[in-house]
């Protein structure tokens, strides 16, 4: 029986053991609380010129193309061409294919909705239900008094007592409501759009409410935690 009672305990620990790696290894890490804000570190953090490149230019391409010719097979073959190139530059250069090889199979899922439906605009249906899957995670997070961004936050700093904090939990929770009101400004925005079949509008929206509010909302989280992982706060603690 104490077996049996074992199994989902150690299952939940190795689920929390892998979910802290992987946030340990995302874009987050290079970011800490801690540090005192800079351009160059939130530059990083978005994955600098390379990162930049690789996350516009297949919204880019496929918004051209759609503007210029108004078809859909060579809009979303923009978007999966410019994702190969990724793909094979990575490798000429010896550097890490699999973000541009995730990146590949997430492009190439939205083109196989639009083909599928022969509807321009639902190129961008995986990207609603992503962003729809955050804002309910977000949600459960909230209602169950552990704010994401908190854990996020407490991970990267290996601090295993943030829920006893009042103000690690209270800033976490603010910074947990600052992102669900992204997604749900981009689905507000966005789904409109797509409603009214404006291909292109929808896909420059995507665009603006892409990266650059992703590094906002980062930014902005970042100056929060600041406030409760500085070095000096962490003593008074």
């Amino acid at each position: 029986m104490a077996e049996a009672e074992a199994g989902p305990t150690k299952a939940a620990g190795s689920t929390e053991a892998l979910g802290a790696s992987a946030l340990t290894k995302s874009a987050l890490a290079v970011i800490s609380p801690g540090e005192t804000p800079s351009a160059a570190a939130l530059w990083a953090a978005v994955g600098k010129t390379r990162g930049l490149v690789e996350a516009l230019l297949p919204g880019l391409g496929f918004l051209v193309v759609y503007t210029l010719t108004l078809d859909v097979v060579l809009s979303v073959s923009a978007p999966v061409i410019a994702a190969l190139a990724f793909i094979i530059a990575r490798f000429l250069q010896k550097s890490p294919v699999l973000p541009a090889i995730t990146g590949l199979v997430g492009i190439a899922g939205s083109a196989a909705v639009a083909l599928y439906s022969g509807r321009a605009e639902d190129n961008f249906l995986p990207g609603f239900i992503v962003n729809g899957v955050w804002i309910a995670a977000l949600l459960v997070s909230l209602l169950a008094r552990r704010p994401l961004l908190g854990w996020f936050a407490a991970t990267l700093v290996s601090d295993e007592q943030w829920r006893s904090k009042p103000a690690v939990k209270r800033i976490g929770t603010i910074a947990t409501w600052l992102w669900l009101a992204m997604f749900v400004a981009r689905l507000s925005v966005q789904l409109p759009l797509y409603f009214a079949q404006a291909v292109s509008s929808l896909a420059l929206a995507k665009l603006v409410m892409g990266v650059p509010l992703y590094a906002t909302a980062l930014w902005i989280t970042w100056l929060l935690f600041r406030a409760v992982y500085h070095p000096d706060a962490r003593k008074a603690q």
